[in-house]
């Protein structure tokens, strides 16, 4: 179960709350007016939401490469991306 605090409460234990994150592996959702409103998690959960984007993009990737398309050249892609 994850563990609910008030943004009001945090600002009263910061130091603490982060070393139950650090340390603990405890992941603690921060509340306002009892509204989620963000988390605080550790640096392993992180990577591993930045991992699981990443292959989410990859899998994006190389199913639009297998995608009949029109072929542009890379200037006019770079173009079209504002590069």
């Amino acid at each position: 179960m994850l563990t609910k605090i008030s943004t009001a409460d945090v600002r009263k234990k910061f130091s603490s709350i982060v070393n139950r994150v650090a340390f603990g592996k405890e992941s603690i959702i921060l509340t306002r007016r009892g509204e989620e409103l963000a988390a605080i998690v550790t640096m392993d959960e992180v990577r591993l939401l930045q991992e699981l984007e990443d292959r989410i993009d990859i899998a994006d990737a190389m199913k639009a490469i297998r995608e009949p398309g029109e072929d542009i050249p890379a200037g006019q892609f770079w173009k079209k991306l504002g590069l």
